[in-house]
């Protein structure tokens, strides 16, 4: 795991790199990889890397070079098939000075050219200045697993980076609110294509390449997830394909463990890393170091489970318990990492559980990615009931009856549970995938953006007011047969993303690398063809992993409700720590921005307060905005968390 940046400027800007440029957009990412440094600089080029040494750690050094010194390349991530590669490429005669997969990627380049991402397996982010062609090749994994942003200037130049943080730092933009992605962040916590909150940036999509050459840019897809050729897999025995998937899962594993420094995982106690913990404990000789993370309310905490896998296979268990007032101060800091709002209430604890397991190991496999391939949140379920049920409802109830029907809901009240519940279905909703998927699970629906957002706001948004017009157009994109298929293919190409985005910016903010079995593109390409009835089955989710481990995993992981990353925000906000609102939320200094609606605003913090609704979600929308724009608009610098947990909140078992 590393940080890489760089820049290649065009003939026509008339101007050369500055390798202390370079050097300051490396060394804000220190995090990032604070065991070494590099600097690659020629005339228009010039490339910088901070290495986290985990394979070949005395070697590797970056930007690293082919044996003519016409490639140079810098590489953040982790190529696990690379040793596969290397008989045959030096069989061919390609000279190997290191272990390292970054060298395996030069040696396919220089065979294969743009098309050396098609054999590699893990995780990446790279670029390559070939000094022959003067082209810089910029790519990007399968799933998104390595972040990439990048800034193509008016004048042709390019400016590329791990975090756009170091964007910002080469000046290659300023810190401008990019107004078209704003609804979309409301609505389903980020932007959900190229677009970032920062005008001017963009993001390399997962499966990309860019190709830059004298101030032109091609971008290229060259991967995606496929549902079409499972006919075949509709007529084999599942038994047979439970066998296959659990193969599959196992080799997965088994190619995360490759490094030179120890190594641990992430366990919260549900199946899905409890499953990472059960094959791991098998793969390795001694017992493998495991980490948790609660908070101290009961609803929160999760480590009676975590605890029944650590005995189950005999870990070296370890956790923290984290106090609201270490989640808050740490607030500013790590929206600082992320660069943009944090999306996720689970990114605070994920970084207090990283800073822990860097005290032990430099490297963690976790559980991200299994809800999108296996349909693992309950929304996708509700979806599919929803909406069967609801075109049948349509299709046989005037229209009358229907507004009848839906007026009883609404006279229930706003403080009705009930009511609450029946507004989100069909019963008062139409039977589509925009208002029965897209709206229902936004964080803020359409008619909340049109109460929240200031008329300026939504003129300035203009084409981007539409805030599923993004996620609509991924979902038409997918060659899914099925409504189940076509949900997972969305969320795998937008909300997976940004989870990903948040694995890799928390765990970094530690200087540890985070590793995702989950997501192997193989193992995601034979999950995506399996019959649906293997994904969700009636009420239950993930059923080709629950039998996969059906006689592994203790019987109460196989069968509790998943609980996800609870953090009780909700409790916190009416309680002692009512302050936060009213310094990031209703304060003078966030409604003098104009952007949000001041009465609508007031009238969230009052429903919640008064326990009206849980607004928890959307308080904790405008609490980032407003934590990011300080920084990164107004120059706040980022608060220091809390320099370490209370020494009883760290436990080991």
């Amino acid at each position: 795991m590393c940080g890489i940046n760089g820049l290649a400027l065009s003939s026509r800007s008339g101007r050369t790199v500055s390798a202390g440029l370079v050097e300051r957009m490396r060394d804000v990412l220190t995090h990032r990889g604070p065991d070494d440094c590099g600097l690659f600089v020629d005339a228009r080029v010039g490339l910088g890397h901070r290495r986290l040494a985990i394979v070949d750690v005395a070697a590797g050094h970056q930007p690293m070079t082919n044996e003519d010194g016409s490639l140079q390349i810098i590489y953040n991530g982790e190529v696990y098939n690379h040793s596969d590669h290397r008989p045959g490429l030096e069989a061919r005669g390609h000279v190997y000075r290191t272990h390292c997969d970054t060298e395996t990627i030069l040696h396919l380049y220089e065979e294969k050219g743009t098309a050396c991402v098609e054999d590699l397996r893990g995780m990446f982010a790279f670029a390559i200045w070939d000094a022959r062609r003067r082209e810089l090749f910029i790519a990007r994994d399968r799933l998104g697993i390595k972040p990439l942003y990048y800034t193509h200037a008016e004048d042709g130049s390019l400016y590329f980076a791990s975090e756009i943080k170091a964007l910002l730092e080469a000046g290659a933009v300023r810190a401008e609110l990019n107004y078209a992605a704003l609804p979309d962040y409301l609505a389903n916590h980020a932007p959900s294509g190229e677009e970032t909150l920062y005008r001017g940036v963009r993001r390399l999509l997962p499966g990309h390449t860019l190709l830059w050459r004298d101030g032109e840019v091609k971008v290229e897809r060259y991967w995606d997830v496929t549902f079409s050729g499972g006919g075949e897999n509709e007529r084999r025995r599942e038994e047979d394909l439970i066998e296959e998937w659990s193969e599959l899962f196992r080799t997965s594993v088994r190619l995360r463990l490759m490094a030179d420094v120890p190594l641990g995982m992430f366990l919260s106690g549900g199946i899905d890393s409890s499953a990472i913990a059960a094959v791991m404990s098998e793969l390795v000789d001694e017992p493998i170091k495991t980490f948790s993370v609660a908070f101290a309310e009961r609803e929160a905490n999760e480590l009676e489970y975590a605890r029944l896998v650590a005995r189950k296979f005999g870990t070296d268990h370890h956790e923290v318990v984290v106090s609201p007032e270490e989640f808050f101060e740490a607030l500013p800091r790590l929206v600082w990492h992320e660069d943009e709002p944090l999306a996720h209430l689970a990114s605070v604890p994920l970084y207090f559980v990283s800073k822990l397991a860097r005290e032990h190991v430099k490297v963690v496999l976790t559980g991200e990615g299994s809800d999108e391939m296996l349909a693992g949140y309950a929304r996708y379920r509700k979806t599919v009931f929803n909406l069967a049920l609801g075109r049948g409802y349509e299709r046989l109830t005037p229209g009358a009856a229907r507004r009848a029907v839906a007026g009883a809901v609404a006279s229930l009240g706003a403080g009705s549970r009930l009511g609450q519940k029946l507004e989100r279905t069909f019963l008062c909703r139409p039977a589509d995938l925009d208002h029965l998927y897209f709206d229902n699970f936004a964080v803020f629906p359409l008619a909340a953006q049109r109460g929240l957002l200031t008329p300026e706001t939504v003129e300035r948004a203009g084409s981007g007011a539409d805030p599923y017009a993004g996620v609509r157009r991924v979902a038409d994109g997918s060659d899914a047969g099925s409504l189940l298929n076509r949900l997972l293919y969305a969320d795998t190409k937008t909300y997976l993303h940004e989870l990903l985005m948040k694995q890799d910016q928390m765990s970094m903010a530690a200087s540890i690398e985070s590793r995702v079995p989950f997501l192997d593109h193989k193992l995601v390409e034979f999950t995506a063809r399996l019959p649906e009835r293997l994904k969700l089955r009636g009420w239950t989710t993930k059923y080709v992993l629950r039998r996969a481990m059906k006689n592994v995993l203790p019987e109460a992981i196989l069968t509790r409700s998943k609980m996800g990353f609870p953090v009780p925000l909700g409790a916190w906000l009416r309680g002692r720590h009512r302050g936060v609102l009213d310094e990031y939320v209703t304060s003078e200094r966030a409604r003098a921005r104009g952007i949000f609606d001041a009465n609508f605003v007031r009238g969230l913090v009052g429903e919640h307060v008064a326990g009206v609704r849980d607004h928890s979600a959307r308080l904790w929308a405008l609490v980032n905005f407003e934590v990011w724009q300080r920084q990164f608009f107004d120059g706040e610098p980022a608060a220091e968390p809390r320099a370490e947990p209370a020494e009883a909140a760290v436990l080991a078992t």
